[in-house]
């Protein structure tokens, strides 16, 4: 099995972990791994790295996002979302009274730099500890707000119903940001609660659902996408002259044309198109960060049907 990453359409139900097992089958290898978790009510996009490629899923996890949710305003819940336990429920005649002008300023106001709460009930770790399994163990978690970034959040539609308000919204936002508290939050400010009843992961950075395979469809060899393709969509890119791919491949630094601007990690690429490293500019000389040696075959292991 050649490396890469692969796009998969998660469907509801299924956890990311159930999904990179799934997928260590289909693709005969033990190493697959995953850029950020969707709860199993979620569905969409997941990015998962094969082989040597899960070293490229660092430079996935901190790309920005983009969702489709449903918010329904007029009830909390425990988990901020639709699989916890009803907390509040606003009186009907309070939630009809919400104008278009409020949910619009509401929105406005969780847009942009924001401190946001996260939801008890996430994979945070406190003291080693997910929070998510303190919750369920009976304590009482507060996390810390943090800061994080909603560069867009839009209204497509807005559904009333018997004592409830459905919104849905797009919402394009910085890693690490929880819809769910929009949700929350958004109903707290409009004085009716709210939680989160849909959502639908659409693009993480450069990647994007449209591309993506279910796990029931996905043919594992024909959707990888390439480590030198992954890595040029993510990073700077710097194509290498043969010699240099050599050096480069024993760990040798190399001359290259001075460039202030680029800071961070660069792929580094062979004149066969092969992802020769990872490289950071040092002046006039770059110096490998991560090698991506050639992938070995790995031995298959049997699908079996689940």
């Amino acid at each position: 099995m050649t490396s890469g990453l692969l796009l998969i359409d998660k469907a509801q139900g299924w956890t990311s972990h159930d999904a990179v097992a799934r997928t260590r089958r289909l693709a005969g290898t033990r190493k697959v791994g995953h850029a950020g978790t969707l709860d199993p009510m979620a569905t969409g996009l997941l990015v998962l790295g094969i082989d040597s490629s899960t070293r490229l899923l660092t430079f996935v996890v901190g790309q920005g996002k983009e969702y489709l949710a449903t918010i329904r305003l007029g009830q909390s819940t425990t988990t901020d979302d639709a699989e916890g336990d009803v907390l509040t429920r606003a009186p009907g005649e309070q939630v009809a009274a919400i104008t278009a002008e409020a949910v619009i300023a509401g929105i406005d106001n969780l847009t942009g730099d924001i401190n946001q709460q996260p939801s008890a009930v996430s994979a945070i770790k406190v003291d080693g500890k997910r929070a998510y399994a303190r919750v369920r163990a009976g304590e009482d978690v507060q996390l810390p707000p943090r800061p994080v970034t909603v560069s867009g959040f839009d209204l497509l539609t807005s559904t009333p119903g018997d004592g409830f308000l459905d919104l849905e919204v797009r919402v394009e936002c910085s890693s690490g940001t929880y819809i769910r508290a929009l949700a929350r939050d958004l109903g707290v400010a409009l004085g009716v609660g709210g939680h989160l009843t849909v959502l639908r992961r659409t693009r993480i950075g450069p990647f994007r659902i449209e591309n993506a395979a279910t796990l029931e469809q996905v043919d594992v060899v024909a959707n990888l996408i390439s480590p030198a393709d992954a890595a040029t969509r993510l990073l700077a890119r710097l194509d290498l002259s043969a010699e240099q791919a050599i050096d480069l491949g024993h760990g040798k630094r190399i001359t290259v044309e001075k460039d202030a601007t680029r800071t961070g990690p660069v792929a580094a690429i062979a004149p066969d198109g092969r992802l020769v490293g990872l490289v950071e500019y040092r002046g006039d000389q770059a110096k490998s960060l991560l090698n991506f040696p050639p992938d070995l075959p790995t031995a298959t292991e049997p699908e079996h049907s689940s």
